[in-house]
């Protein structure tokens, strides 16, 4: 059975993982960058993870614990939320671990695709218990996904565009409002939608 202090090793592993992951990629942090990071041998590292995939492995799965907890008041159907789960969005743990999915998700690996697909799971969840409707589900929710984790993706061109640091908490309000602003009101007027959609829905039909 592992001791208090050994615990305290496997978290500070895991949080060291979970930075350079996010900042450098899976390949671009070796187990010694980690293991230094958290003050730590590279022994005991594989004492507890056995391997990088190992440790990539259980970051994936308290990545996806966590950010399962911060959703859970919507998934729960709770929408007097709002202004705490603003102030969630903005704080650093939720944005860290946001920055790790995506890059996690856009690594090339079998691991970054089970954690994308993850991610649409979980909209579907919501999106079942919402009074959105759509036809398709699982394109509605692949494409949101993508939607969200595309900001992350490309913060540092919106950083420049807008002349803020999207790294720090006025760049991210910034960023966060005008994703708000986006999901709020509707892009097209009603006749239009409709009008794509029956466009689409026709090409659909006739490729199948």
């Amino acid at each position: 059975m592992s001791s208090p202090t050994d615990l305290t090793a496997r978290a500070r592993i895991r949080e060291a993982a979970l930075t350079l992951f996010a900042a450098k990629g899976i390949d671009g942090a070796t187990i010694r960058d980690i293991a230094q990071e958290a003050g730590v041998s590279s022994g005991l590292l594989r004492h507890h993870f056995g391997s990088k995939e190992g440790l990539r492995d259980a970051c994936d799965d308290y990545v996806m614990a966590e950010l399962a907890r911060v959703r859970a008041p919507y998934l729960a159907g709770n929408q007097t939320l709002g202004a705490q789960a603003m102030s969630n969005a903005l704080n650093s743990v939720p944005l860290r671990l946001q920055n790790y999915v995506v890059r996690s998700t856009m690594d090339g690996t079998p691991a970054g695709a089970q954690m994308f697909e993850r991610n649409v799971d979980e909209a579907e969840t919501w999106l079942a218990q919402s009074d959105i409707k759509t036809d398709d589900p699982r394109a509605y929710c692949a494409v949101l996904v993508s939607l969200q984790m595309g900001m992350f993706l490309m913060r540092d061109r919106i950083s420049a565009t807008i002349g803020a640091d999207t790294h720090e908490q006025v760049g991210q309000a910034r960023m966060l409002k005008a994703a708000v602003d986006i999901f709020a009101q509707p892009l097209l007027p009603p006749d239009m939608a409709a009008d794509a959609r029956a466009a689409l829905d026709r090409l659909i039909t006739a490729q199948e």
